[in-house]
């Protein structure tokens, strides 16, 4: 654990190395050198893994370590922030996560990415991401966890627009750095008021809390040990302050959830992912379907023992993660462009996730539990989703799921995995989607939100039949196309790690995730809760055959049900218009009536001031100028009528 710093540590190295010095002597190289540091980090974070769950093992209690910590900014005596490494099992969870699915992705995109222009430069961005994802997932504190946030907005920029000749890329990565701009605004807002009232309150937390004989005198107001401390919050929510009404932690918890919100792409700041899909397909399986998206999921879960103090904050957590689920897989029904079918199915289990973690409490948080298994196993199979998706694009050079069909003859291992990760997303017995998902039912269930139980039970049958889809029309029926018809399976770069990640999806649902991340009192796994798992998976047989009713074969079944359904088909193809309503304010509304009046002022006012301070002490010295010529001549003329100017005013005087 004292070298768990080498984790995040090996890809900013390799990022800065291979950037630098390697990138531009040897293309290849480069690929080489961020591909193995990576795999480094993955065995490090394994190493990591099984020393600290050796030393804690399951059913008992997990510390909170910090192994390595290092003073970074000292901004006055007691108020310091640390760059550290924080181990706790959620954070280990992470680390395996990032490492296992960018080790798997690196290893992939050097056959997928093979003869691209800037194939140094996407590896090199890579490596920036993942290092940036690791910082936030150790970050001990929130100032070094909202550092690599925004890193890993930048790091998501980049790889977004990576095909920066392509207008459509450029603009998706702009909108997906405004959007989370906005987000992050609130997020840094909430920053501002823990910290501040951190700070005025540590005095008293630690006569409190006997801060030195309970081995906390370390902890600082920033770090997530203080801010997460019952004393603190207790403290922090009985000031009595209020903002329009809303106590200080519930609207500093809020504004944290603006943030989580944005990067995880909750609605209303969900119109961003779907449109990242135009950088490379193993970006988005990296950073849109594994681990960047899953980053707001994971804030949450850190500041859990906020959240859940403030019961309004986590309500508000539950209700927009259950709406965007639902949104999310109504709108992916209808999607014909096979990666942004996987971008609406990433909402939506992000949606789940939240969900199951809004639903917990204090006192039972089986939900958060569940919420961190999903994140586990979504992971492996929605990677597996992308890399496949990328599989089949690099061999018909498409993503229209209609010019495709009949592939799992011409891509037999592309076929098996990606039906595995289907039937794994879709919660199919004995895939590792059945017990994540039944694990988010029942907390939903078992802690009385019943409502949110049936949105979740629909999101599961919605889930089933849109995957099956894409599933039958890619991969079922006959060749729709020459490229098609030409397939070819994938390279073994690429395939390999596609049935790793098939393994993975397929056994991962056994861990007694319980035993390991818990909340509290420990909520084992107590096998599968047949009440809730008969009726979901029954739901899901359902959402499989209306599937394979309308789409096995030509669709005509399909073409003919979306024409009886009208304008409801079209408001939902068209992603119920969100885009253009969101087109509407901002050109309409904001840049018309705000943003050309003070550009206006801008240009007209404060750039005039300027102008004219310029214009008048140029003038103002070209007038001068008359008068310092240089010339002895114009002295004596001005001396001379100076001497008789001041004689006629005495004589005027006088007289």
């Amino acid at each position: 654990m004292q070298h768990a710093w080498l984790i995040p540590a090996l890809p900013l190295i390799s990022f800065a190395v291979t950037g630098l010095f390697i990138s531009p002597m040897s293309k290849r190289a480069a690929g080489v050198v961020a591909t193995l540091s990576i795999v480094a980090a993955a065995v490090c974070a394994y190493a990591l893994a099984w020393e600290y769950f050796t030393a804690y093992p399951a059913g008992h209690d997990h510390p909170a370590l910090v192994p390595w910590s290092y003073e970074w900014l000292r901004y006055q005596p007691g108020l310091t922030v640390n760059v550290g490494v924080l181990v706790d099992p959620i954070s280990v969870l992470l680390m395996i996560v990032v490492t296992t699915v960018s080790a798997l992705v690196h290893i992939y995109s050097n056959a997928y990415m093979h003869g691209e222009y800037g194939f140094g430069r996407y590896f090199t961005f890579l490596n920036l991401f993942t290092f940036s994802m690791l910082g936030l997932v150790v970050a001990p504190n929130i100032i070094q966890m909202y550092v690599c946030w925004e890193l890993v907005g930048v790091s998501s920029f980049l790889l977004i627009g990576f095909y920066y000749s392509k207008p459509s890329a450029v603009a998706a990565s702009k909108k997906a750095f405004i959007v989370t701009r906005f987000a992050d605004l609130g997020f840094l807002v909430g920053v501002i008021l823990l910290s501040y009232w951190g700070f005025k309150l540590y005095p008293d937390w630690t006569t409190q809390v006997g801060a030195a004989q309970n081995g906390l005198s370390h902890v600082q107001p920033v770090d997530f040990a203080y801010l997460n401390h019952p004393a603190f919050l207790e403290q922090f929510a009985g000031l009595g302050a209020t903002f329009i009404g809303i106590n200080l932690l519930t609207l500093a918890m809020v504004l944290v959830y603006m943030g989580a919100a944005g990067k995880s792409a909750m609605f209303p700041l969900h119109i961003w992912l779907p449109d990242a899909m135009e950088g490379p397909t193993p970006v988005s399986a990296l950073i849109h379907a594994a681990t960047m998206v899953v980053a707001g999921v994971y804030l949450v879960a850190r500041l859990f023992p906020a959240f859940a103090f403030s019961g309004t904050a986590l309500m508000v957590v539950a209700c927009v993660g259950a709406f965007t689920s639902l949104f999310a897989a109504v709108i992916g029904t209808t999607q014909d462009d096979i990666k942004r079918v996987l971008a609406f199915s990433t909402l939506s289990q992000l949606g789940y996730m939240m969900l199951a973690l809004g639903v917990s409490t204090a006192d039972h948080a089986m939900g958060y539990t569940a919420s961190m298994f999903h994140l586990f196993t979504h992971a492996f199979f929605k990677a597996l989703l992308f890399l496949g998706a990328g599989a089949v694009i690099h061999a018909v050079h498409t993503n229209s799921i209609w010019e495709m069909g009949g592939l799992r003859k011409k891509m037999p291992i592309t076929h098996i995995t990606f039906l595995i990760a289907t039937l794994a997303i879709s919660g199919i017995w004995p895939f590792a989607g059945f017990f994540s998902k039944d694990e988010i039912l029942a907390s939903a269930l078992g802690n009385g939100h019943t409502f949110i139980f049936g949105v979740a039970m629909l999101v599961a049958g919605l889930t089933a039949f849109y995957m099956f889809r894409i599933y039958f029309v890619t991969f079922w029926g006959p060749h729709r196309t020459h490229g098609a018809d030409h397939a070819h399976e994938a390279p073994a770069l690429m395939w390999m790690p596609m049935a790793f990640l098939a393994i993975l999806s397929a056994v991962t649902g056994f861990v007694p995730m319980g035993q390991y991340v818990s909340m509290g009192e420990h909520e084992a796994h107590h096998g599968v809760n047949l009440a809730i798992a008969i009726p979901a998976t029954l739901v899901a047989l359902l959402g499989i055959g209306v599937a394979a009713f309308l789409y096995i074969g030509d669709g005509s079944r399909a073409t003919t049900l979306a024409a009886r359904l009208g304008v409801i088909y079209q408001a939902i193809k068209q992603k119920f218009y969100f885009d253009e309503l969101y087109l509407f304010v901002t050109h309409k509304i904001i840049f018309r009536n705000i943003a050309r009046p003070i550009a206006w002022f801008d240009k007209k006012v404060v750039d005039g001031g300027v102008d004219a301070s310029g214009w008048i002490t140029r003038t103002s010295g070209l007038l001068l100028s008359y008068l310092q010529t240089g010339q002895v001549q114009t002295y004596g003329l001005w001396f001379t009528g100076g001497i008789a100017f001041v004689v006629l005013v005495l004589w005027a005087a006088l007289v």
